[in-house]
């Protein structure tokens, strides 16, 4: 596939800030955030799905699955999130 066709195809979507924002106001009105905060926290958990399908499809591929099932979804955020812990 010719790389024009790739990049015509990519979609644009915006970070769902006004949902964080409202967000942190309901859960803590009195948290002063930097104008840019919501979109690193959009970027966190990007990485963090991303990070979570990958192990999710390798704990799939070790119990030579085609198919990732909960089980595998759920021992990959055990690891992931003991990983985040430091």
């Amino acid at each position: 596939m010719p790389l024009s066709t790739v990049t015509s195809k990519r979609v644009k979507c915006k970070a769902p800030r006004t949902f964080f924002k409202r967000t942190f106001k309901q859960k803590k009105p009195n948290l002063r955030l930097e104008t840019n905060s919501d979109l690193l926290i959009h970027l966190n958990c990007l990485l963090f799905i991303h990070r979570l399908a990958e192990e999710s499809r390798a704990n799939a591929c070790e119990s030579k699955s085609r198919v990732i099932k909960k089980d595998h979804v759920l021992a990959a955020a055990k690891v992931i999130l003991k990983k985040s812990r430091g």
